[in-house]
């Protein structure tokens, strides 16, 4: 039995659902109180039980159960049993070197630090080398592959401790964050429920939809902006309406790993309302960033720069259609989009600064899970400067999934003065809910600003398809049907954009507790609030 992830998924989606993979297997076999060469040791205070590794492979290969594993599989269900079974075979395409250039990053290495205090060697010396150790191996076994079970048979000592202490506090951390999301999720949902008006809602079965196109035409036309001044040559697509008078402009800002094309559903949609729309590639952080660390031509996930440099690139786009488009594109007041790390950027080139007082309190992020720490904290090994990041031209700003709470912080999300509207997924695990969007909506004093919920939704889910990542994100990492998602988001920046940018009142019914339960669908559940108090919640 060999389950195998799709050859085309991206380099991070790969990477991430085999860690995740690595991470349930251990902890199923930890379930079991497990016993000789090559075994996997559960440490539960002065007590230590143990399973070998044949075991588990005889299992995982034949689907036999027999010995010491009889012993323990009635701890499990048959569907928990069939589940471990399917995920220690599942293989993860990727290279040697490219698992190899992950782990030696400072990111990957991070990551190998927390997970070294839970998995380490028999004789209790944290698994650090001895994880990236077998993580190469396996990835370079041409036979089996990168597979749990691979990797557990070349762990290259004699056993595998399983720290249960270690182990116990991640889970009670993880435990108090999910009680926590879920808490603020509930209120969430009764406030934006109680805030809807009937009448309002049902007077949106008689206007215009806006999850369908508009009526404007529009040609694209890709443009290579070179910066000289920072040696930054990027390609940004430019969507512009044939439409008598000049169009108001929306930017957007692409993620970590990803490229302009995912939000090209997305821009295509704006367009058709007579927005002009510039979709931005940030090569620093792009989907050939990635590619280029997993083929050993860069030895990092992102370069701090990027921090820097995402926000500029903004500038110098501006800067650029102002000069050369200004008869059919205005520039005086621009509004921008960003997803992930383009959240950050979005909110960066709207004057949030960062907080350089909580990023060295906070970093390095060792005891976090908090992935977004990673990319976040890189703004500590700046230079402690004042960098001029804000554009006054951008005047109104949507931020899905954006990374804030430890690079900003409390004073520096309340400067900010332009309409804002935040777009949270529930089941978030890049950059959680709770502690990166929920909590820091509540520290912006702006009027007007709206905060969206998808539950249910995950980091991926607003993204499109892009023929750079090959096929999309696979069920498990993407959550809910994505059309339905960029659905919301096409229907709800239409009506942020035209209220804000295009000075079209008669949009603003749209941003209303009462439009989000008209789109709501039950596969992924849409709430919107315009404030929120939350007490008694940790991040």
């Amino acid at each position: 039995m060999n389950t195998n992830l799709p050859r085309s998924l991206p380099f991070t989606a790969k990477l991430g659902i085999f860690l995740f993979n690595l991470g349930v297997c251990l902890t199923s076999t930890a379930m079991l109180p497990v016993k000789a060469a090559e075994r996997i040791y559960l440490s539960v205070g002065p007590l230590e039980f143990s399973i070998s590794v044949n075991a588990l492979e005889e299992y995982a290969k034949e689907g036999t159960i027999r010995g010491e594993l009889a012993n323990y599989a009635k701890y499990l269900t048959p569907e928990q049993l069939e589940q471990l079974r399917t995920i220690l075979t599942t293989r993860a395409d990727l290279t040697p070197l490219a698992v190899s250039q992950f782990f030696y990053s400072n990111q990957g290495q991070l990551i190998l630090r927390r997970v070294g205090e839970i998995i380490q060697t028999k004789a209790r010396q944290p698994g650090f080398y001895a994880i990236r150790s077998a993580l190469i191996l396996a990835a370079a076994d041409e036979g089996e592959g990168l597979t749990p079970l691979n990797v557990l048979k070349k762990f290259p000592t004699e056993g595998i401790l399983i720290r249960s202490d270690r182990g116990f506090e991640i889970i009670d951390q993880l435990s108090s964050i999910i009680q926590n999301t879920n808490l603020a999720i509930a209120k969430i949902e009764t406030q934006s429920q109680a805030e809807v008006s009937p009448e309002i809602l049902e007077s949106f079965a008689t206007l215009p939809d806006l999850r369908q196109p508009g009526n404007v035409a529009y040609e694209t036309q890709t443009l290579i902006l070179s910066d000289r001044s920072r040696g930054r040559i990027f390609p940004t697509d430019l969507y512009v309406p044939q439409q008598p008078q000049s169009s108001p402009l929306l930017v957007i800002s692409h993620g970590l790993g990803s490229s302009r094309e995912t939000f090209e559903y997305l821009a295509k949609h704006l367009a058709s309302y007579g927005f002009a729309v510039a979709v931005v590639e940030h090569p620093g952080s792009n989907a050939q960033q990635l590619q280029q660390l997993a083929s050993g031509l860069a030895n990092e996930v992102t370069p701090s720069r990027e921090l820097i440099d995402r926000p500029l690139d903004i500038k110098y786009l501006l800067d650029v259609l102002e000069s050369s488009y200004s008869q059919q594109i205005r520039t005086d007041k621009v509004g921008i989009l960003g997803q992930s790390y383009g959240g950050y950027t979005a909110l960066a080139v709207t004057g949030a600064e960062f907080n350089y007082e909580k990023l060295q309190s906070v970093c390095p992020p060792l005891n976090s899970l908090n992935l977004s720490l990673l990319i976040q904290c890189q703004a500590d090994t700046l230079p402690d400067l004042n960098y001029n990041l804000q554009d006054e031209r951008i005047q109104a700003a949507i931020a899905i999934n954006p990374l804030t709470s430890t690079i900003f912080g409390e004073d520096e999300l309340s400067d900010i003065e332009i309409p804002l509207m935040i777009v949270t997924s529930s089941a978030d695990t890049v950059a959680p809910a709770l502690a990166e969007q929920i909590i820091p909506f509540t520290w912006l004093n702006n009027q007007e600003k709206y905060l969206v919920l998808l539950k249910g939704g995950t980091h991926f889910s607003a993204l499109g398809s892009s023929s750079e990542e090959g096929v999309p994100v696979p069920e498990q990492a993407i959550g809910p049907d994505p059309q339905v998602a960029q659905e919301y988001i096409q229907a709800l920046s239409v009506a942020f954009f035209a209220t804000y940018i295009s000075d079209l009142l008669e949009y603003q019914v749209y941003l209303s507790p009462a439009y989000a339960q008209f789109l709501s669908q039950d596969l992924l559940p849409l709430s919107l609030v315009e404030n929120l108090i939350l007490e008694n919640l940790g991040e």
